[in-house]
């Protein structure tokens, strides 16, 4: 599972012209989900992400996490970051996983998420075209894969 994590100011997403999700500042996270993703990726990669010491203290350093500073989460399934791009110039996506595996490891990503917050999480929908606004504070971003824990 991969997640990459951007702090903002503000983000919201967008499908069929409407404004499904949105926040002020927290977490924008798309989160890839591969076949071989498991309950255990979950609950890892979520403390992790809730964890995240990125916003600046009192000090201008990044030492606070999103509940010191009542931040929110927007969450948006993007399976395109398990593209491969070893051969061509064609992505491939067969490291994503199916529907059927992801569609459910997402939702328990939502209701984890939400409860190391203790408060509800935006999201997107899943396998929508969606359209993600941001404003990247900092810029800051950073990349999280569930697999390479050491």
């Amino acid at each position: 599972m991969i997640a990459v994590i951007q702090r903002v100011s503000k983000a919201s997403v967008t499908i069929e012209g409407h404004i499904k999700g949105q926040i002020q500042n927290g977490f924008l996270v798309l989160l890839g989900i591969t076949h071989t993703d498991t309950h255990e990726d979950i609950e890892w990669l979520a403390k992790k992400i809730v964890g995240m010491r990125i916003f600046s203290d009192e000090e201008g350093k990044m030492n606070l996490d999103l509940k010191a500073v009542s931040g929110n989460i927007l969450l948006i399934s993007q399976f395109t970051l398990h593209a491969s791009t070893k051969k061509g110039n064609r992505p491939s996506f067969i490291e994503a996983a199916r529907p059927e595996v992801a569609i459910p490891l997402y939702e328990k990503m939502i209701g984890q998420l939400s409860t190391l917050l203790e408060h509800p999480i935006q999201t997107g929908e899943f396998g929508a075209d969606m359209k993600v606004s941001l404003l990247n504070d900092g810029p800051v971003t950073i990349v999280i894969d569930s697999k390479n824990r050491q």
